[in-house]
C-alpha cells in the first residue's frame, strides 16, 4: 500500500521540490497553509505523514499543529517540521508538541527522503510486533 504524505508550504517551489523527490516513492498531496490542511484533513483526507512549514499565512505551522495534536484522529499521525528558523528552543518547542522530527531549510533533499522513509520503517516494524 502506498502512503500518503500532506506537504504544508506557502512557497510553491518548496512544495515542488518536495513532491518531485517524495513523489518518486509516495504519494504526495500539496496545501499552502494550515488552515487549508486542515479543512481537507477535516473532509476525509488522511495522510499517513505530514510535512508542514512554520511560517505561513491564514493558520501558521504552530497553530496547524495544535489542531492536528488536539484531534482525537488526527493525533498520532507523523509530523516533520520544515522551517528556515533555527533556533534550537523553536525545535525544542516543536519536540515537546510532539513533532516527529524538525528540518531546518535550506535541506539536502535527500535528508529529507531518509528520514521520511525511516519514520515509515518504524510504523512498519511497530505495526508488526
Amino acid at each position: 500500500m502506498e502512503k500518503n504524505i500532506l506537504v504544508v508550504d506557502d512557497t510553491l517551489m518548496m512544495r515542488k521540490l518536495i513532491k518531485r523527490f517524495l513523489g518518486q516513492f509516495y504519494n504526495v498531496r500539496l496545501e499552502e497553509n494550515g488552515l487549508d490542511a486542515f479543512l481537507s484533513m477535516q473532509q476525509g483526507y488522511i495522510p499517513d505523514l505530514i510535512i508542514s512549514d512554520i511560517q505561513m499565512p491564514k493558520m501558521d505551522g504552530f497553530e496547524f499543529l495544535e489542531q492536528v495534536k488536539s484531534t482525537g484522529f488526527l493525533k498520532d499521525i507523523p509530523v516533520i517540521m520544515l522551517s528556515s528558523i533555527d533556533e534550537s528552543k523553536v525545535r525544542v518547542k516543536f519536540l515537546k508538541l510532539g513533532v516527529t522530527d524538525y528540518l531546518v531549510k535550506p535541506f539536502n533533499p535527500e535528508e529529507l527522503v531518509l528520514k521520511v522513509n525511516n519514520i515509515f520503517e518504524r510504523m512498519n516494524q511497530y505495526v508488526q510486533n
